[in-house]
């Protein structure tokens, strides 16, 4: 049986598609039952039930039957400013997890964050100690904590039989219409397209890069589920892994990739970044893979464009718009 927490949200859901089509269908979900405007997500999709964080603990410990525990669930709102809220529910949460499977020799696989690197003036590379790096907000702070523990436990041999933590780069796909104003650059850039005939990008503020020029590593949610199916498959793999593509592109790279999937004529405006944005943004971000590759998981990522025309012409273009 595996158990897989925020399973109606962006990641998740595309996990629980990715299984079912492989036939699995012994899944307990984790989510928050009252959030319907994620119920799309779940939509033909088959498990055995759904029950919400607060109960998934005392579930456990009456289940003896669970294998693996795919963590995909927290609180992703980089502008989230409750320290005590984001925390219990990113961090204490998953401390939590970790022990239980711990205790019980069961897999435990969860969400980490490429914005643990903070402003990328240190590098992505997971192989180096976390002291190097300071995340620029809350969210990539409580992401920081659980790593640090995890690594921490390992060191001492207080872990799970399998564990594996993902750092998750730039994600865009299918299943992330409920984020409102966290889905990915790709989906708003597609809805400015088609409700005022031009995409929004912000200005840059350094003097070496210009206007749409911002870097970031855009990974399909197709190749993260890959990735997750290839540790599931791999129980002896363990420890904290990029998951991005491992090649940065611009912000205009990505307008450009959109227009074209849709055959129309770029157009493109540049404008002023929030206040609260500014010192915590990045203009630059970009996976590095190798230790991902040496473990074994050599399929090729999906590039921007090719990813881009999938998710337009198959899914926001039409009328097949969930996974």
């Amino acid at each position: 049986m595996i158990v897989l927490t925020g399973a109606s949200g962006f990641i998740g859901s595309n996990i629980l598609y990715s299984l079912n089509k492989l036939g699995i269908e012994e899944l307990i979900l984790c989510d928050i039952k009252t959030k319907n405007n994620r119920i799309n997500n779940l939509k033909d999709k088959k498990f055995i039930k759904i029950i919400e964080p607060e109960e998934l603990t005392r579930f456990l410990d009456k289940n003896n039957n669970v294998e693996v525990i795919v963590h995909m669930g927290a609180n992703s709102s980089t502008t989230e400013k409750n320290f005590n809220k984001i925390y219990k529910q990113n961090t204490r949460f998953t401390k939590n997890l970790w022990n239980w499977a711990r205790d019980n020799n069961v897999r435990f696989i969860y969400a980490s964050s490429a914005a643990i690197y903070g402003d990328g003036s240190k590098g992505f590379n997971e192989t180096t100690s976390l002291e190097n790096y300071k995340p620029l907000n809350l969210y990539g702070w409580t992401k920081y904590f659980f790593d640090r523990y995890a690594l921490e436990q390992d060191k001492i041999g207080k872990k799970p039989p399998q564990w594996v933590g993902l750092r998750f780069f730039n994600v865009y796909g299918p299943n992330e219409y409920h984020k409102k104003k966290m889905q990915s650059v790709i989906i708003n850039s597609f809805m400015q397209c088609k409700n005022e005939g031009t995409v929004k990008l912000f200005k840059s503020y350094k003097k070496n890069i210009e206007h749409g020029h911002q870097k970031r590593d855009f990974i399909y949610v197709k190749d993260c589920v890959s990735v997750i199916l290839w540790i599931l498959d791999n129980s002896s793999i363990s420890g904290i892994f990029n998951c991005g593509t491992g090649q940065a592109r611009s912000f205009k790279d990505l307008a450009m990739a959109m227009y074209s999937s849709i055959n129309k004529q770029p157009s493109i405006k540049y404008i002023e970044m929030p206040k609260n944005l500014k010192e915590q943004y990045q203009y630059f971000t970009e996976a590095k893979m190798d230790k991902i590759i040496e473990a074994g998981y050599h399929k090729k990522f999906i590039k921007l464009e090719d990813g881009i025309e999938d998710y337009v012409q198959n899914y926001l273009s039409n009328k097949r718009t969930y996974r």
